[in-house]
């Protein structure tokens, strides 16, 4: 009787050329080195004309509910503006020597204009149309924003923070 698994089902079989070379010669699987790339996923994507897709018939496909987008993402951008008042205010008010209200203004701040230049990217460099521009928008920005983490990091690590950076920069 024949077993269901053999050695050739599972490619253990050693073929005559892997038997006068050794091991360490023999290509596993072929190596291209040449460049997958097209100038096609740089063009711009032709919409149908008054961007309808499908007929009149058709059902229409409500989008799936996100928590990051549509209403919820306008309410975190009013919490994040509202939050930008007191925060800009207390330097002013309690001077430059609070640390952890310095690191919420900074954090702050960054959220805020991540939320707007995304919104931005968004609205003027749609997906649809742009494609892998409208992903490179995105990627930079997330990456523009991660440097500028640890620039926040650096400041309020070695400094004295952003509001006392401000004030010896006015002499104040």
């Amino acid at each position: 009787m024949r077993p269901l698994i053999g050695k050739n089902m599972l490619g253990l079989q050693r073929s005559a050329t892997s038997l006068l070379m050794p091991k360490s010669l023999v290509a596993s699987r072929c190596l291209s080195l040449k460049p997958n790339f097209s100038f096609s996923k740089l063009k711009l994507k032709k919409d149908p004309p008054g961007n309808i897709v499908g007929t009149v018939n058709d059902a229409y496909k409500f989008p799936e509910p996100d928590h990051y987008h549509g209403s919820n993402h306008w309410t975190y951008d009013r919490i994040l503006a509202m939050g930008l008042v007191p925060l800009t205010a207390f330097p002013f008010v309690m001077g430059v020597n609070f640390p952890m209200m310095d690191t919420a203004f900074c954090l702050t701040v960054l959220l805020h204009s991540y939320a707007g230049f995304k919104s931005c990217i968004i609205d003027y460099i749609p997906e649809r149309i742009y494609g892998f521009w409208h992903r490179a928008a995105m990627k930079l920005l997330g990456f523009g924003t991660f440097v500028s983490l640890y620039g926040i990091y650096i400041l309020e690590t070695t400094e004295n923070g952003l509001f006392d950076f401000v004030s010896t920069l006015y002499g104040a």
